[in-house]
């Protein structure tokens, strides 16, 4: 998905603005070099979810081997983990780190999955997004990037996801400084780019590659698609 055609002049929307603009033209540099990612690895909007809240904290390897853990033992899915002893989830989930406190932070969210939705991930998609995201914050342990993790990757709702990877590719480009806020950064994405959840899952998994491959705590800038 390209938002700016080869010429650079006419955007998907139709929005003017040099930030806007900018902000095109580092996406379509990172979209070049990888192509599509296909981000979230979660294949329904329940692993989805319990993957935002695992990879609190931990690299995305750990996670993938916290879920395999749950699958392999049929329990991705919100009854079966609901009715799971805590003490079992708990050495399930453990190669995500901070395994005692991610089992309550699920349990919390299992349980307001249960007790608004009857553990219906489908009927919670269905509620308005800004109302769904005020009640996620609620939630004990779901803070904004897990939220919103939840209601892009898990529901597709145009929300953008805002990471640590997101604030070191930007402050080094000069967008933001360390003093933003999550909804600071938030809405330079969503005041400037068209209300898509695919461009914004997209653009979201081109950061975390690029910033995992390039923009590390030591830059590689050789090769990297952002190279000045």
């Amino acid at each position: 998905m390209r938002v700016f055609d080869d010429g650079g002049t006419k955007r998907a929307a139709g929005e003017s603005g040099n930030m806007a603009h900018r902000l095109v033209t580092i996406y379509n540099a990172m979209n070049d070099h990888f192509g599509d990612l296909s981000w979230w690895p979660g294949e329904t909007a329940f692993d989805v979810a319990v993957g935002a809240i695992l990879t609190q904290n931990t690299n995305w390897k750990n996670v993938e081997r916290a879920i395999a853990n749950l699958r392999k033992e049929n329990l991705l899915h919100p009854d079966a983990l609901y009715k799971t002893d805590p003490g079992r989830v708990a050495e399930l989930i453990r190669p995500a780190g901070f395994f005692n406190v991610k089992t309550r932070r699920l349990r919390a969210f299992l349980e307001f999955l249960q007790c608004n939705y009857e553990g219906n991930m489908e009927a919670m998609s269905g509620e308005e997004t800004g109302a769904l995201r005020k009640r996620l914050l609620s939630v004990n342990g779901v803070g904004e990037e897990t939220a919103d993790s939840i209601l892009l990757y898990g529901f597709q709702k145009p929300v953008f996801v805002v990471d640590a990877y997101t604030r070191r590719i930007f402050t080094h480009h000069g967008f933001i400084d360390e003093r933003w806020t999550y909804h600071d950064v938030q809405r330079l994405f969503m005041d400037n780019l068209p209300q898509d959840s695919a461009l914004y899952n997209q653009y979201h998994a081109l950061i975390v590659e690029t910033a995992k491959r390039f923009c590390r705590t030591q830059p590689l800038c050789m090769g990297c698609p952002l190279k000045q």
